[in-house]
């Protein structure tokens, strides 16, 4: 919102609405508030309805060519697919020119989150060798960025902004992983003609891309149509979010001098016009505004654009919406003892301490052999602060439990290792980073 500009009445009443949506840990909040609910309504009188809502099917299509599916199957692969793509932005901005750009800005998070993905799967292989669950190692590689972030940002203003870039970057190269993970070990049979159509269809937005079309609608209907065409193939169909995320243009068509000095060009035309003295503009006023309108989306990135209009309502409708229908486990009397099973086990101990251990050991031995640096104005109070945070990994450690097993006893008993660890990571981060002693 432009400062100094008098609001409208309706500005003045969602003024602190849109003051809490800027702040930085406000998608964390409300995104535990979508756990917390989930929770209290599976354990209600109402329970059964909890359930039922998410079995309830929806039909889109036409004639023969429809997708019937439970609406947590449309949750978990439309609208999460969403998510995909959004992750896919963030990836293909920050290869370009964020803190994934350069070997010297990347090799510190890069490190740190293989190994944040190494040691967690590994120590759950070695509770789960040889049993039907040990498929599911991919669940505790994975860091919930909007948790972690929230509460970094909660953790005090003395944490430094490097720390912060660094845990986003952690958490960015964190995703990738989890991307690839999904791709090559959680994909069931795939049927290659419905694979085929959507590398066609890929194909066509590169080219697209490649010949100078900006347009949001023609990678939106293609972006669809890859997606549909991934839904039918058997490689899950989110991976298509990430895929024609990168295929978004993501260079101005002007740089910033040329658009500086033509945006003063027009201001100067501006203000030479004739004002109308009413409420109305000139026509050669309203003739500039359009030009200045055009001028601006031409020194404006696609990518930046779409990313920027997509996440608000990533964070705070699919997120939460995703974590409603996912998070409703039963906490009984018999909680504790239900917890003491492998699956449970090798996801708590697979967070909290294999992610823990994984980067904190790999930042060591990088910055030790003088490979990489500490972030600037960060100590290793933080980087142990920080590797605790990555502990928590609630949604997409809960995707990828979905996708690993079909039994939902071992559903529910993965849910159950990653609410305790994302808990008990979330407590030691905040302990850690908020406590006065430094440790060097």
């Amino acid at each position: 919102m432009i400062k100094n500009l008098p609001k409208t009445p309706i500005e003045k009443i969602i003024a602190p609405v849109s003051r809490f949506v800027h702040l930085e840990y406000t998608s964390g909040i409300v995104l535990l508030i979508g756990v917390v609910l989930a929770i209290i309504w599976a354990n209600s009188p109402f329970s059964e309805s909890y359930h039922h809502l998410w079995e309830t099917h929806f039909m889109v299509g036409i004639a023969e060519h429809t997708l019937n599916k439970p609406l947590h199957v449309w949750i978990n692969d439309g609208l999460m697919a969403l998510f995909f793509f959004i992750i896919g932005l963030e990836l293909k901005r920050e290869f370009m020119e964020g803190e994934l750009s350069t070997f010297s800005k990347a090799i510190l998070p890069m490190t740190a989150a293989l190994g944040g993905m190494i040691v967690p799967a590994g120590i759950y292989y070695l509770l789960n060798h040889h049993t039907d669950t040990e498929h599911g190692w991919g669940i505790p590689m994975a860091t919930d960025i909007a948790f972690a972030l929230a509460l970094l940002s909660m953790a005090g203003k003395h944490i430094p902004g490097s720390i912060k870039v660094f845990l986003s970057a952690l958490a960015v190269a964190d995703d990738l992983g989890a991307v690839l993970v999904i791709a090559f070990f959680y994909t069931g049979q795939v049927n290659f003609m419905a694979l085929g159509i959507a590398g066609i269809l890929l194909l066509c937005l590169v080219i697209g891309n490649a010949i100078g079309i900006r347009n949001s609608a023609f990678y939106l209907i293609l972006g669809i149509a890859v997606w549909i065409s991934f839904l039918l193939s058997g490689v899950h169909a989110t991976l298509a979010g990430v895929l024609v995320a990168f295929t978004i243009p993501a260079r101005t068509r002007i740089d910033e001098q040329v658009y500086s000095k033509t945006l003063r060009k027009l201001t100067d035309d501006f203000d030479r016009e004739i004002p109308s003295n009413s409420t109305l503009t000139t026509s050669g006023q309203h003739q500039t505004i359009q030009q200045v309108k055009n001028l601006s989306l031409a020194a404006e990135t696609p990518l930046q654009k779409i990313e920027h209009a997509l996440h608000p309502y990533v964070a705070f409708l699919i997120m939460p919406v995703f974590a409603l229908a996912n998070s409703g486990i039963l906490i009984g009397s018999d909680f504790f003892s239900a917890i003491i099973n492998p699956v449970s086990l090798g996801v708590t101990a697979g967070l909290v301490i294999g992610k823990f251990t994984g980067i904190l050991l790999f930042c060591l031995l990088m910055v030790k052999t003088g490979i990489a640096r500490l972030p600037e104005g960060g100590t290793w109070r933080h980087m142990i602060g920080v590797a605790f945070l990555a502990g928590i990994g609630f949604t997409m450690s809960l995707f990828i439990s979905g996708l690993a097993f079909s039994n939902e006893l071992y559903i529910t008993q993965a849910k159950y290792g990653i609410l305790i660890a994302s808990i008990i990571s979330g407590i030691l981060g905040m302990l850690v980073l908020r406590s006065g002693r430094k440790l060097n």
